[in-house]
């Protein structure tokens, strides 16, 4: 796997700029801990996912599909997954069934819309949100 480069630039309430660079072997615990040194600094305002099975997404304002995005924008920001991956976190996290063929469904939709990025073929297909997806305070760029 060939280096990659990972450049964050954060700005707090008060107009400041943070930037934070890091280049070599981006693993997922690596990426999370930059993550999470981004939350510290207050870069990531709150977009309504909750820790553990919050009332936001539990809430029965929001529709399946949306609960199925919000479980993936918070459990799976940078790796591949599977549909199964997502309907056991979306299960664990909800509390509630979903079928593996409605999980599919909404997969395939957001990746007709652009939100996710595909691979692979038949049952062994693979998905990855979208890198470019703007963020209000974050800038994320990844070479």
């Amino acid at each position: 796997m060939p280096a990659r480069k990972i450049r964050v630039e954060l700005f707090d309430s008060e107009g400041n700029r943070y930037t934070i660079a890091f280049e070599g072997q981006v693993t997922r615990d690596k990426a999370l801990r930059l993550l999470d040194l981004v939350e510290l600094l207050g870069g990531m305002p709150g977009e309504g996912v909750t820790s553990g099975a919050g009332n936001v997404l539990t809430g029965n304002s929001l529709s399946r599909f949306e609960k199925v995005r919000l479980v993936i924008q918070k459990n799976f920001p940078l790796v591949w997954f599977s549909s199964k991956d997502v309907q056991s976190v979306y299960e664990q996290e909800l509390k509630e069934p979903i079928g593996l063929s409605t999980v599919s469904t909404y997969l395939a939709r957001m990746t007709n819309r652009g939100l996710l990025l595909r691979a692979g073929e038949g049952s062994n297909l693979k998905y990855k949100v979208t890198p470019n997806i703007p963020r209000a305070t974050v800038k994320q760029q990844i070479k």
